[in-house]
């Protein structure tokens, strides 16, 4: 919960462009006052931000929580989802004042129900968490220089190229987050052979399309399992859970309830999605 409370105050300052445009300032790594803890945000367009929260230990870093803020119908959402926490699933607070602070709220949470945010200036910010009552506690986070990161991760690379880097929309570790999914048999036991089979030829013509709007980077099927996992899938520039499960009722296995599936945030190598012209060189018939 403490990385948790981290990032929301992040989170709150992604509010920001719902007020003054996009909030440029955000936009990079923080570091928690006295302690070995950070969050990264990166600019997808001028009304999203991703990021996640972290610590460096003995020269690794350890990702505790994804998280986006997106601008919807002039209301600014922030969402966390804590690693092993709530099955992976989103909590969203909504910005609910921005005048010279940023307030994100959710009602219903246990806690904290209340972030508040104030920038301080371009390298600091403060930041209240509460109840919206009595138990609340601040600190403040400062921003980190490029050189100063690589140094803390032990991880200088004489070999970065920027240019890759950011046509991939990698951070500065060469990660993003991305939308991992895995199919599993579903709950229509239908024996219908043509109803298999049409939505299943309706799978393979789906994914075709998610590949060629390249929202989808990886699909393959699993080995037999006491699990009855099917395949995964792994989709990027998906900014929500809820937004993946709509995306996936596109496919008629699972529409259909064929295939049911299960949606996790996932974190790796900003150049998973440079095998694809690759892929398409190296097979000589098609399942």
């Amino acid at each position: 919960m403490k990385y948790f409370l981290i990032c929301l105050m992040l989170l709150v300052a992604g509010n920001t462009f719902a007020q003054s445009g996009f909030p440029g300032f955000l936009q990079g790594t923080w570091k928690v006052e006295n302690e070995e803890t950070y969050e990264h945000w990166d600019s997808l367009n001028d009304q999203r931000l991703k990021g996640f929260a972290y610590e460096i230990k003995d020269g690794r870093m350890n990702v505790s929580e994804y998280l986006d803020i997106t601008q919807k119908n002039k209301a600014a959402i922030y969402t966390a989802s804590v690693v092993k926490q709530n099955k992976g699933q989103d909590v969203a607070f909504k910005l609910m004042r921005a005048d010279s602070v940023f307030s994100f709220e959710n009602p219903a949470h246990d806690f904290p129900k209340r972030v508040v945010y104030k920038r301080v200036s371009d390298t600091e910010i403060y930041v209240e968490v509460s109840d919206g009552k009595d138990k609340k506690f601040s600190y403040n986070m400062h921003k980190q220089h490029v050189n100063n990161i690589a140094k803390d991760a032990a991880n200088g690379n004489p070999n970065y190229d920027k240019a890759l880097a950011q046509k991939l929309g990698a951070d500065d570790y060469g990660m993003k987050a991305y939308i991992l999914v895995i199919l599993k048999t579903g709950t229509n036991q239908t024996s219908d052979k043509s109803v298999i089979t049409e939505s299943f030829r309706g799978h393979m013509a789906n994914i075709n399309r998610l590949v060629k709007e390249g929202k989808l980077i990886v699909a393959g099927p699993m080995g037999k399992n006491d699990k009855t996992y099917r395949g995964i899938f792994i989709l990027k520039d998906i900014a929500t859970l809820d937004e993946a499960k709509e995306l996936l009722q596109t496919d008629p296995a699972v529409k259909a309830g064929i295939l049911d599936v299960e949606v996790y945030n996932w974190y790796g190598s900003a150049a998973l999605p440079e095998y694809l012209p690759f892929s398409d060189k190296i097979w000589k018939s098609q399942p």
